[in-house]
């Protein structure tokens, strides 16, 4: 077991410093580190929920959203200019450098908005990445973040301030509409983040969509990276791209083509008017939780490295 996790060290730093250049592991050194992964059967967020740092060595995300682990996240400050980091006590405030980058810039647009200070930020990623102990099927390799929709009127919350405060709703009629809590000012941030290259795509309730769609004037491009999705009415949900050179990062597939406004009208319509059950519907057999043998092989190093 200790050479295959010596190699996937070895594999971590040079990615981090080859990004954008050549890959620095052979078919026969992902192959080793998979193979030694195949058979470790525990749970993978027993494993990465109780980890209290970040790994040694370079930034890597490794894996799918959803199936992963990061190598090398940053810490986002606790506080800084234009942002603080909420619920303290879960220790998700880490991510990918460009994650954190993302988060800086945005709560800097955030703050030249009326009535808002900055951002609250919520769960971005464990130290480590991996699955998390409680919530989020994603946020797993260091590329998502949660934004709260309650407009920061000061930064200065203490820490028991951060754990016991909560977002604002901004839906009703069980996510169809927008509720009076949603402002011009969510629309702005929205497209902000939409706007950024860095960005993959947006989940929020379907309403707010339908309702982005209704008032959005000149370029509509951006609308296409915001998606509805159950619930998110407390906050929002961006998703970076795979960095460039981050070569065993795996990309979501990009939205369909246009602005997706018919089909977010759709959700809508669906929840006001729910359409019959399938009679021949099966629900999917349970797959369980994500042990680590679903992991690519390094995220058996990043959760062994000191």
């Amino acid at each position: 077991m200790v050479r295959p996790i010596l190699i996937a060290l070895a594999l971590i730093s040079g990615l981090a410093a080859c990004r954008g250049t050549e890959p620095v592991a052979t078919q026969a050194d992902t192959s080793a580190l998979d193979a030694s992964i195949a058979s470790d059967s525990r749970v993978a967020k027993d494993v990465f929920g109780f980890l209290p740092t970040a790994s040694a060595g370079g930034s890597a995300p490794l894996g799918f959203y959803s199936r992963g682990c990061a190598a090398g996240n940053v810490q986002l400050a606790e506080t800084g200019p234009t942002w603080q980091a909420m619920r303290l006590s879960r220790n998700r405030n880490w991510g990918q450098p460009e994650l954190v980058d993302f988060v800086q810039d945005l709560s800097r647009f955030a703050a030249s908005q009326p009535g808002w200070e900055g951002l609250y930020v919520g769960d971005m990623s464990q130290p480590r990445g991996g699955p998390m102990l409680t919530g989020h099927a994603s946020h797993q390799v260091g590329l998502d973040a949660d934004i709260w929709m309650l407009p920061p009127d000061r930064l200065n919350l203490t820490s028991t301030e951060r754990e016991n405060l909560s977002s604002i709703r901004t839906d009703r009629n069980s996510g169809a509409y927008v509720n009076d809590a949603w402002t011009p000012q969510h629309t702005a941030i929205l497209r902000a983040a939409a706007s950024d290259p860095r960005v993959a795509r947006i989940f929020v309730f379907p309403g707010a969509k339908v309702e982005m769609c209704n008032t959005a004037t000149g370029d509509r491009s951006w609308l296409n990276k915001v998606r509805p999705w159950y619930g998110h009415n407390y906050h929002f949900h961006v998703r970076l791209n795979c960095p460039a050179g981050a070569t065993y990062c795996e990309d979501q597939a990009p939205p369909p083509p246009g602005d997706g406004c018919a089909d977010a009208q759709t959700w809508v319509n669906n929840i006001i008017n729910p359409p019959p059950p399938d009679p021949d519907y099966v629900a999917p057999p349970s797959s369980g939780p994500v042990r680590m043998s679903d992991l690519p092989g390094a995220c058996l190093a990043v959760a062994g490295s000191e």
